[in-house]
């Protein structure tokens, strides 16, 4: 058993497919299937079963992933340590798509120009499922609503956001979510700990939040809210970046719905070089204090 042989079956377990796999991998797929063929001739058993048009996972390929995984960690671990800790390879971060727009891009300009032999690669997704890739080791950090006491997990955070709901121009101060009842609600698909904030303020003023409408973009949402369509909640960051800010009311939540951090997450012992050099780097930086630029309504 190679360690290439793993890396393919781990691109397919990931995909679900021998097709996708090769992409990723830049092979072809007929090269796949006979490495795959390959080691589970070796092992003497099925890694995979096809279910609706999908390749799931065997019992005994459940098993050889999680050892593929913890193999692939300790490959890295050895690498970074006979290069004398310094961070190289592969490095997967996994981030919400505010933090993405807002936060990222100067700490990925400065982590790319100070290690250059990393392959750093960005994910953006709702926290719900960055917790599920980094659980399921598809992630070797992420970004994520916190703070988080899940078991197996360690964390530092990044940044503190004043969360704020949008509304059009005319609309008066919003007080709870009694003022804006039966408004449709522009937010992200389920998984999004934003939206959860969002569902809890308004569970909290015991008003039911109807006609949500899913949209994967805060461009979109804002476009939406301009429009007169319905209201939306976001990081005031994340609204003072955007164009078109000024057309729509800004209203801060009120405590404890209008505070959130964000935090860098991890599998606890799997901090190796390359994660530790974003730590030091994230932890160099100011950790942004919650705005003030909007008055409690």
């Amino acid at each position: 058993m190679e360690f290439s042989q793993l890396r393919i079956f781990q691109a397919v377990a990931e995909e679900g497919s021998i097709t996708r796999a090769a992409e990723r991998l830049h092979r072809v797929p007929s090269n796949l299937s006979t490495r795959l063929r390959q080691l589970e001739e070796q092992l003497g058993v099925e890694l995979f079963v096809r279910e609706r048009q999908r390749l799931q996972l065997s019992p005994a390929g459940k098993v050889l992933l999680d050892y593929a995984n913890r193999l692939g960690n300790l490959r890295d671990e050895a690498m970074a340590a006979v290069q004398g800790g310094q961070p190289a390879g592969d490095f997967v971060l996994g981030t919400m798509y505010s933090t993405a727009a807002i936060h990222l891009p100067a700490l990925l300009a400065r982590y790319h120009q100070a290690y250059p032999a990393v392959n750093l690669q960005v994910q953006a997704g709702p926290s719900g499922e960055l917790l599920e890739g980094l659980l399921n080791h598809k992630l070797d950090a992420a970004l994520v609503d916190g703070p988080l006491t899940l078991a197996g997990l360690d964390g530092v955070p990044l940044c503190d956001e004043t969360l704020v709901l949008i509304t059009c121009l005319e609309h008066p101060a919003v007080r709870s979510a009694r003022d804006v009842a039966g408004k449709a609600v522009f937010t992200f698909r389920q998984g999004c700990s934003y939206r959860m904030r969002l569902e809890a303020w308004y569970a909290h003023a015991h008003t039911p939040m109807v006609r949500v409408m899913e949209i994967e973009s805060y461009q979109s949402m804002l476009a939406c809210v301009i429009a007169g369509a319905g209201v939306a909640m976001m990081a005031q960051s994340m609204l003072d970046s955007l164009p078109g800010r000024d057309q729509v009311r800004a209203h801060r939540l009120q405590a404890p719905f209008d505070h959130a951090v964000t935090w860098l997450m991890w599998r606890q012992g799997m901090c190796g070089a390359n994660l530790q050099a974003w730590v030091d780097l994230q932890q160099s930086e100011t950790i942004h204090q919650p705005s003030d630029a909007v008055a409690r309504a």
